[in-house]
């Protein structure tokens, strides 16, 4: 928290804090003395145990502000001592963070997740919840059972003719199990933990209501926003019909692509809070070790991935919103020595046309600009002394959070999922051993095919649909070209550095070998 904000943090914003933390620790103590509930142990009702998950949270988010407010007091910002308490924070605040996840569960797991997967969030934050991806426990089968019954109507053994009671897989908002119907099929079970509408709701007011009481006491802190856009998403995947139906959308786009399978879902054993889908057996995206044994090159895995998720963003405009390695598997049953097996369709964002189009053109541009300047980019930090490069340095780390939060206020919604995305694909390549320059090479490609080419409407001709494909594949191959010559003469100029620093180094033990010999025959005589 940097001294702007700090600075605010007066009488009035420790009133309101100590307001919400007593107000949390009244119902702390009524909890306290209660029984038992459903939710949590110890807990006699819903609302008891809402109200100490929200007494969780409030005392968590009071003690990280003035935490920050203590730890930055009087510290010039850019300053190595600012930087290092900063950090310190920063990490003491993910840890609180992550504890209050753990303990709280469901939306909070969620939450966690989110910003993990943000890369303008500090290091430190990312790093600790990262690690909230593969930490869910799973709930008691007799719970999950009585969701079962209660969405279906019948005893399980009138719909499958077996039902593994051990989950295959256990996330933030519901469990997998896998099941065979009567006729057969495999599937997989997704259930949704018993009471988990109920409480997300009542975390969602929690969480809206500290965002909008930070952003009240500190003007210069807009995360109000993101929350928004974040339980807008969370309330979409509560929604297991909603689930089936992008999957359905999902699978109509890449019906003809061999590398992609979407699991069919079946409706006559879905409602919203369950959802029945074809079983498939696959090795998470990013386990390299186990890749490897089947035969797979993890290269090529990465490759097809961003190949994936650049159609969705620039070609359909419909984007997976959670494609963490948990969500996307790697199965080697497929045409070209594996498939990709993307799970989890619950968040989506459908991408404004004119957003979807100005992102295409941005990616061309970017790339033309690159080839126009590409010298005088590479001279850029030649140019500048010293001293302009200490203050450079000196300005960037000066930055806060709330220089953050003002530039993430100031970007489109549409935006920010796709950064969001990209920062997990960026994360999954890495894994992969892939070079970020695939990564740069699809876009290109996918840029071009969502400038030309448009969703096949019912009155396009063949031909029509022909020609706006072949306009796109000629200007990426235009662009592919470019972004070659780009990196042939970075290549070159590395090249040339290279030779006349080593020509330089040998020219000098030219010169200095008469000078050497004379001073060994004097030492000699």
């Amino acid at each position: 928290m940097g001294p702007r904000a700090g600075a605010r943090f007066g009488g009035k914003a420790k009133s309101s804090l100590l307001v919400i933390a007593a107000t949390g620790s009244l119902a702390f103590y009524a909890s306290s003395s209660s029984s038992d509930d459903d939710d949590l142990p110890g807990v006699s009702s819903p609302l008891l145990s809402a109200a100490l998950r929200s007494f969780r949270a409030i005392s968590t988010v009071a003690l990280t502000v003035v935490d920050y407010k203590s730890s930055l007091r009087g510290l010039p910002p850019g300053s190595d001592d600012y930087s290092s308490a900063l950090s310190q924070v920063h990490l003491r605040s993910a840890k609180r963070f992550l504890e209050l996840c753990e303990i709280n569960r469901g939306f909070y797991v969620k939450a966690g997740q989110f910003v993990a997967a943000m890369r303008q969030a500090p290091k430190e934050y990312v790093s600790t919840l990262s690690s909230l991806q593969d930490k869910a426990v799973p709930c008691d089968f007799e719970s999950i059972r009585a969701v079962l019954l209660l969405n279906f109507g019948r005893d399980l053994s009138e719909i499958f003719s077996s039902f593994d009671e051990q989950p295959t897989a256990a996330a933030s908002i519901a469990q997998v199990h896998h099941a065979v119907l009567k006729d057969g099929r495999e599937v997989a079970v997704k259930v949704q933990y018993p009471g988990l509408e109920r409480q997300m709701k009542l975390d969602m007011m929690t969480m809206s209501l500290l965002s909008k009481t930070i952003t009240r006491l500190f003007p210069d802190y807009r995360f109000d926003r993101l929350v928004q856009e974040f339980t807008q998403a969370l309330t979409q995947e509560l929604d297991f019909n909603q689930e089936g139906k992008n999957s359905e959308r999902t699978a109509h786009y890449f019906r003809n692509n061999y590398k992609v399978r979407i699991p069919k879902v079946h409706w006559e054993s879905t409602t919203k809070q369950v959802l029945t889908m074809e079983f498939c057996k696959g090795t998470k995206v990013d386990d390299v070790e186990q890749l490897e044994k089947m035969g797979v090159d993890p290269q090529k895995v990465a490759h097809s991935l961003v190949e994936v998720f650049a159609e969705m963003i620039f070609v359909h405009g419909f984007v997976h919103g959670d494609p963490h390695p948990g969500n996307i598997l790697v199965s080697s049953k497929g045409q070209g020595g594996f498939v990709l097996v993307l799970l989890d369709h619950g968040i989506y964002k459908q991408l404004d046309e004119r957003f979807r189009h100005d992102f295409c053109q941005l990616w061309k541009s970017l790339i033309l600009l690159n080839s126009a300047k590409v010298q005088s980019k590479s001279s850029l930090g030649k140019g500048m002394t010293d001293k302009e490069k200490r203050s450079l340095k000196k300005e960037l780390r000066a930055l806060t959070m709330e220089d953050i939060s003002l530039f993430m206020e100031s970007l489109p919604p549409d935006f920010i999922m796709v950064l969001r995305t990209d920062a997990l694909l960026r994360s999954i390549v890495r894994k992969l051993g892939a070079p970020q320059r695939i990564r740069h090479l699809t876009y290109v490609k996918f840029a071009s095919f969502g400038l030309h080419t448009r969703l096949r409407a019912p009155s396009d001709s063949a031909l029509q649909y022909a020609i706006s494909n072949l306009e796109g594949c000629l200007d990426y191959f235009r662009l592919r070209f470019i972004l070659e010559m780009v990196e042939l003469i970075r290549q070159l100029e590395k090249t040339r550095h290279s030779f006349f620093s080593w020509l330089r180094k040998h020219i000098m033990l030219v010169l200095q070998y008469p000078r050497r010999t004379a001073v060994i025959k004097a030492e000699n005589d």
